[in-house]
């Protein structure tokens, strides 16, 4: 998959070839001496990768444990028992990747995040993924705060074949969101994606604002929002966790999309996020391209990330 390098650039030094030159000189010494200090250098290199301390502790407890067993015994094996373990996290608790949708249309799409986060592009990408699905898709430019915002998801509509619903800037975004329902249901759309200021996660006034989002939606179509999408940066580190856990405590985050892990080998932010909130990671945005939206698959994912 090679998600976690940038196109068109030479590729980086990658997680398991750093574990190799680092910790791995002589697989032998993992194998026969951790207190050597091979597990303590895998430590510092899973926290540089972002995949916190609680993962790490339990990666780095279940390899030696099996090479205390004699389980691992050449460097495959040592790779092979780290991309069980991360795939085993992802997939622990509540981890089913797929959508959910309503019984009857349209199906609402809340996507929350901070500014910068990129959010817009991932509406734009979301669009184009539903288009290929044959789907009939809403955009709802419910960020009427930000200069632009309203106009950059109007390029967006239009691209992916989307019909639109806009207001002034200043306009309240739970009345766009309401309006956005109203037009779908008139219209039969399949899907309707709201968008959200890009809120600063420490104001809570407009967590409160993001709030008064949520309840009109639900107010407006029993069961809605279906969806509710928090876009985070996946070369902003452990400040990602604390981000999930103030809009988890706002909202009911039921799905996780991270984006820049092209511009990233620290990919290990996705788990330690997972395991932060107890919410299923749904895609990876891997570039800028409308098509560059990789729907989550735990096995895929932990392969890719020790690749070589």
């Amino acid at each position: 998959m090679r998600l976690l390098r940038k196109k068109g650039e030479l590729p980086q030094r990658t997680l398991w070839q750093r574990i190799k030159d680092v910790a791995l000189m002589d697989v032998g010494v993992a194998v026969r001496g951790v207190e050597a200090g091979s597990l303590e250098l895998l430590e510092e290199l899973l926290l540089e990768a972002d995949f916190g301390v609680p993962v790490t502790m339990r990666l780095v407890e279940e390899v030696e444990q099996r090479a205390k067993r004699g389980d691992i015994k050449t460097s495959d094996e040592f790779q092979e028992a780290l991309r069980e373990g991360i795939e085993v996290a992802l997939r622990a608790g509540n981890s089913d990747a797929s959508l959910t949708t309503s019984a009857a249309p349209p199906t609402v799409i809340l996507v929350v995040g901070v500014n910068g986060a990129g959010k817009t592009t991932l509406i734009g990408k979301l669009s184009e993924h539903f288009r290929h699905e044959r789907k009939r898709v809403l955009i709802a430019a419910g960020d009427t705060f930000r200069a632009g915002a309203i106009d950059q998801l109007r390029v967006w509509a239009e691209r992916t074949g989307a019909e639109f619903i806009g207001a002034k800037a200043g306009s309240d975004p739970a009345a766009v969101a309401f309006d956005a329902i109203d037009a779908a249901v008139s219209r039969r759309a399949d899907i309707v994606i709201v968008d959200t200021a890009g809120r600063l996660h420490t104001s809570e006034n407009l967590m409160d604002e993001l709030k008064k989002v949520a309840r009109v939606v639900a107010k407006r179509l029993p069961g809605a929002p279906h969806e509710t999408l928090l876009v985070l940066d996946g070369t902003i580190g452990q400040n990602a966790v604390q981000q999930a856990k103030i809009f988890a405590a706002a909202v009911p985050v039921s799905g996780l999309v991270v984006t820049k892990l092209d511009g990233t080998a620290r990919g290990g932010i996705v788990v330690a996020v997972h395991e932060a909130i107890d919410v299923p990671v749904k895609f990876l945005s891997v570039g800028e391209g409308v098509e560059d939206l990789v729907p989550f698959d735990a096995a895929a994912f932990s392969e890719d990330l020790l690749s070589d």
